[in-house]
């Protein structure tokens, strides 16, 4: 599937971020006194949700990358909102983003982006047992789902447009994990 890139009317840029930037004091064990700078998430974190269709092939999205302007293969994800559990909200986001609800979830571990300056940490989820059930959601147009299989990830690691970090890790980790049950 092939679609036309969004026209970029303009950019506003402001302060109003995500994010609270805290800067840190700190003195080490040998003396030695820094100050370091963190960004530290406001919301209640976030989910990466390895779906699979069966034990070989796992469901990716295609969807708008703002960042890059560009379309990007990757996993659903999104924000855990307030009360939900990380499995509550990989659940929604796969039904939102990919059209299919799990009858088995697991919250397999924690991801982070870039631990040196951000506190922000996403949830790993492996969902399981897959059924199609759709939930409206907040993504401007309908994404393409492609299944691929997981003894192909080293062509998938090599395109172009599949290059989100969370993504990469989360599927290397989740084909570990299965061959460890099997």
């Amino acid at each position: 599937m092939s679609r036309r890139l969004p026209i970029i009317h303009r950019v506003i840029e402001h302060e109003a971020v995500p994010y609270r930037v805290e800067q840190l004091d700190l003195e080490f064990s040998n003396g030695e006194r820094r100050q370091f700078q963190r960004l530290h998430g406001r919301g209640h974190g976030a989910v990466v949700v390895v779906p699979l269709l069966d034990e070989h092939t796992v469901l990716l999205v295609r969807e708008y990358a703002a960042g890059l302007h560009r379309y990007e293969l990757g996993l659903v994800k999104g924000r855990i909102d307030a009360g939900e559990t990380p499995v509550q909200a990989a659940n929604r986001e796969l039904q939102e983003e990919a059209g299919y609800a799990a009858r088995e979830l697991l919250n397999l571990r924690a991801l982070t982006l870039a631990p040196t300056y951000m506190s922000h940490q996403t949830q790993l989820v492996i969902a399981r047992d897959l059924y199609p059930q759709r939930l409206p959601g907040d993504e401007p147009e309908p994404l393409e789902v492609v299944p691929w299989r997981l003894d192909a990830l080293h062509e998938l690691v090599l395109r172009e447009d599949f290059s989100e970090g969370r993504s990469i890790a989360a599927l290397f980790i989740a084909r570990e994990w299965l061959r460890m049950q099997a």
